[in-house]
């Protein structure tokens, strides 16, 4: 009986196809930043930004990640989504 569940890196990859796809990353700055904001949009956009790199090179470096670690990223990228979605970025 064979599985058809990805395995870790696979999953990983597409949890990171799909939080770039879901976050505004092509957003120019001068329209993420307006008056008021609630957090910084600019940084939590950045802070993913460099979740998804390292993790991308991570992946590319041969590394498997776990259960926890598909885990951690989603619950980032829910965070960062939720305060988008406040900043009516989303």
């Amino acid at each position: 009986m064979g599985s058809n569940k990805p395995d870790s890196s696979t999953a990983m990859r597409m949890l990171i196809a799909e939080i770039r796809d879901t976050l505004p990353f092509d957003i120019p700055e001068t329209q993420i930043c307006t008056d008021p904001c609630r957090g910084c949009p600019v940084k939590l956009m950045d802070y993913m930004r460099s979740e998804l790199e390292a993790w991308e090179q991570r992946l590319d470096a041969g590394e498997k990640p776990g259960l926890g670690d598909l885990s951690r990223l989603e619950k980032k990228g829910r965070k960062v989504y939720r305060m988008l979605r406040e900043n009516k970025l989303v």
